[in-house]
């Protein structure tokens, strides 16, 4: 039985799916100059950080995370699923557990990027009420990109 849970960034399961997602987006948009941001485990264990992963008999099968990027904003990072486990709305389970959370936390909107030829990813984001707006920080000028807002008022029925 699948079970979603709260995950340490440390974790080494964590880890090798970051990596994971990692290889496979540098594969999709043949970025052989390591363009796409590093995954830092610091970055989500402060203040407003949280890592949700779904487990599934003692492995990691999909992630997602959520990193305060200023007093009233987090982003969605590190949203992935195994190859093998997909289609199972495990993204889903979690981008909906992460939009609760960052209410939780006092969150007034969630922010995130994904990039144009990852088409189940944008279907999802869109499906649960994200709403494009201008590239931001990091993404500003990067090829490929297309970023999204949720306020945190309002979220799509799925």
């Amino acid at each position: 039985m699948a079970v979603l849970l709260d995950v340490p960034p440390t974790d080494p399961r964590a880890i090798r799916l970051m990596k994971a997602q990692q290889r496979e987006l540098r594969a999709l948009y043949q970025d052989t100059d390591e363009r796409t941001e590093p995954f830092n485990p610091a970055v989500l264990s402060g203040e407003g950080g949280v890592l949700l992963a779904i487990e599934e008999d003692g492995a990691l099968l999909a992630c997602g995370a959520l990193k305060r990027i200023a007093a009233d904003t987090a982003e969605v990072k590190r949203m992935y699923t195994v190859p093998e486990a997909r289609g199972r709305g495990l993204g889903r389970q979690i981008l909906l557990a992460l939009i609760e959370r960052g209410r939780a936390l006092g969150f007034r909107r969630l922010v995130l990027e994904t990039g144009d030829l990852q088409p189940a990813a944008i279907h999802l984001y869109e499906a649960t009420g994200f709403l494009r707006i201008p590239p931001y920080g990091y993404y500003v000028g990067m090829p490929n990109s297309l970023c999204y807002e949720l306020p945190l008022g309002r979220v799509a029925p799925l």
